[in-house]
């Protein structure tokens, strides 16, 4: 690591005051109240399927509803690729699925072909679509009127589906605080940057080649200043909780400092999160290796300043 003045300017002395320091203003929270639900995207995945959900709605509350059902899958073909969603499932998770025919046998085989509209509605298919229309439990819903309207009950499941969803949008939480303070920090200072930078990207907006160890590999943020023809790269993330993967994560920056370094590049990591309080060791090991591990609360003090310019 190196000493800068902002670690001065807080009154830090050694490496121990300034690893204390960093350890101890670790943020318990970066959520604010959009992390938990992103309507835009659960309304573009129910407005896509909207029409065929609205014709299941005839279904609700019928007596011969097997019946029903048939005919109207028989009518409207592309119902059947909707089905998956009423048991809130994707059709992608479908295709990896085998579903269980006989349990004496305990024999199982993948079910897809029901919910491909284009492959032909045969015999054997109807009987499987009912078979899964009651034992999903579906036919029980529609027909007790469990539900008022498909379209809202699918609300409901995208909804609930998108929170898997979160730990994608810590990231990108993590990302957004980060890059209001960059993009603060480069205008005031006459410098650019670019987020989810790329090789391509990076050599198209400064002409400077940068290897890469990964094909897929995207850094965060990438920052350049020109006077010095240098380029900083900016990795960003936060555990709110521990767990194994600390660990390897700490060791993942080391291999990246060292990586980059070789190529005359400086990286910068900024991580925070209650989450490395049960891995202090090993992010101790990494915040002596790399030469600027930051948290939040150090780059709200200044130490880009003391980095790039």
């Amino acid at each position: 690591m190196k000493y800068l003045n902002t670690y001065k300017k807080l009154n830090l002395q050694d490496e121990k005051g300034i690893f204390e320091y960093l350890f101890k203003t670790f943020t318990d929270s970066i959520f604010t109240w959009d992390y938990f639900v992103d309507f835009e995207k659960v309304k573009e995945h129910v407005h896509t399927i909207e029409k065929e959900l609205n014709l299941l709605n005839v279904l609700i509350g019928k007596s011969n509803i097997d019946k029903e059902f048939i005919d109207l899958v028989t009518e409207y073909p592309n119902i059947r690729k909707v089905l998956p969603i009423l048991i809130a499932i994707r059709k992608n998770k479908l295709r990896e699925l085998q579903i269980i025919d006989d349990f004496e046998e305990l024999a199982s085989e993948s079910k897809n072909p029901l919910f491909n509209p284009k492959i032909e509605l045969t015999k054997e298919i109807k009987e499987d679509l009912t078979k899964f229309f009651e034992e999903s439990g579906l036919k029980a819903i529609f027909h007790d009127k469990n539900v008022k309207n498909i379209v809202d009950y699918c609300f409901g499941i995208e909804v609930g589906m998108d929170t898997n969803a979160r730990k994608n949008r810590t990231g990108q939480s993590m990302e957004r605080i980060v890059e209001k303070i960059i993009k603060k920090f480069t205008e005031s200072n006459n410098l650019e940057y670019i987020s989810q930078a790329t090789q391509k990207k990076i050599k198209e907006k400064w002409g400077f080649d940068i290897t890469i160890d990964k094909t897929n590999r995207i850094f965060d943020f990438a920052v350049f200043e020109k006077g010095k023809s240098k380029l900083f790269i900016i990795e960003t993330n936060y555990y709110g909780g521990g767990g194994s993967k600390l660990k390897s994560t700490a060791g993942e920056y080391q291999y990246l400092f060292d990586f980059l370094k070789k190529q005359g590049i400086d990286l910068i990591w900024v991580t925070d999160g209650l989450g490395w309080k049960t891995t202090k060791s090993s992010l101790n090991e990494t915040f002596l290796h790399n030469d600027y591990l930051f948290n939040i609360e150090l780059i709200k003090q200044g130490v880009l300043k003391d980095i790039i310019l």
